[in-house]
């Protein structure tokens, strides 16, 4: 509106001045027009207006950055940090868990940090959630490598705050180890077909992961559960209740394996260890 308001004042002035020439001098016409020029231009341009930006606090979805692959030592420090499936549960030993196991086929220093029922929102059977676990990690252990796994738990939780969890989690993460590569490692299923909570926490995960440039491995989207694998992986049993068998973690280390290798390089290739095959 200002600017077709702009348009009839200038298209006026020209008439004014084409019947008044012959008695004024050119210049004043040359003022008026430079005037609204600048005034034009003034309104489009707008300077007492600010460039919009997101609220402060508000965690959403942002641009992927492509991830850097991964080079590792011959022999590095792997820091395995995640929930029951990390620890090993429903294995015959939690030591045959696929933590354990994938740490021993890559030759890996690993160190692996379970806890039964923890997640980013829920506190654990053995300690709290995610971000208070991260806080009492030793500063001195100093990983080449951090793999955080889950978590399923979250699922029952309301989806409220679950980013912003995440989001703190993983800060407190990277600057307690900052010469640390990080790579996560998202929910498997448990019961097929996939849980809509699982699903949901799947795509958060990797939503966010993206936005800093680290690997995210995806059992949902990559499909190591299916229906013909199922029941060699996960034992239904009251005992097992549904978590890996011990078959099933050492199908897990080789598909996690398998993960790693495709997205890492080692800095003696002569020490590259040979990846299991998938067979649960």
């Amino acid at each position: 509106m200002l600017r077709v308001s702009l348009a009839v004042i200038y298209s006026r002035t020209v008439s004014l001045h084409a019947r008044t020439r012959s008695r004024r001098p050119a210049w004043p016409l040359v003022v008026l027009a430079a005037a609204v020029a600048a005034i034009c231009v003034f309104a489009i341009w707008r300077p007492w207006q600010t460039p919009s930006a997101p609220a402060a606090g508000v965690v959403g979805a942002a641009a992927a950055v492509a991830p850097a692959t991964l080079a590792l030592p011959a022999t590095p420090r792997v820091l395995v940090f995640g929930d029951s499936w990390t620890y090993g549960s429903a294995a015959t030993h939690p030591t045959d868990g696929y933590a354990y196991v994938v740490g021993e086929q890559l030759g890996w220093d690993v160190v692996v940090a379970g806890v039964r029922g923890s997640g980013y929102l829920k506190a654990g059977v053995d300690g709290g959630t995610f971000g208070e676990r991260i806080a009492d990690l030793d500063p001195a252990m100093d990983p080449d490598l951090v793999i955080v796994q889950g978590s399923i738990n979250d699922r029952r939780l309301p989806a409220d705050g679950y980013r912003e969890a995440v989001t703190a989690a993983w800060d407190a993460l990277a600057a307690r180890y900052p010469d640390a590569r990080i790579v996560i490692l998202g929910p498997a299923p448990q019961v097929l077909p996939v849980e809509a909570a699982t699903a949901r926490i799947d795509a958060d995960l990797r939503d966010l992961a993206g936005s800093r440039g680290w690997w995210y491995l995806s059992p949902v989207a990559d499909e190591w559960i299916t229906s013909e694998v199922y029941p060699d992986v996960i034992d239904t049993s009251d005992v097992g209740n549904d978590h890996p068998s011990t078959a099933g973690h050492a199908y897990l280390a080789a598909r996690l394996a398998e993960a790693i290798a495709g997205i890492s390089v080692t800095t003696d290739a002569a020490a590259a260890p040979t990846v299991a095959p998938l067979v649960p």
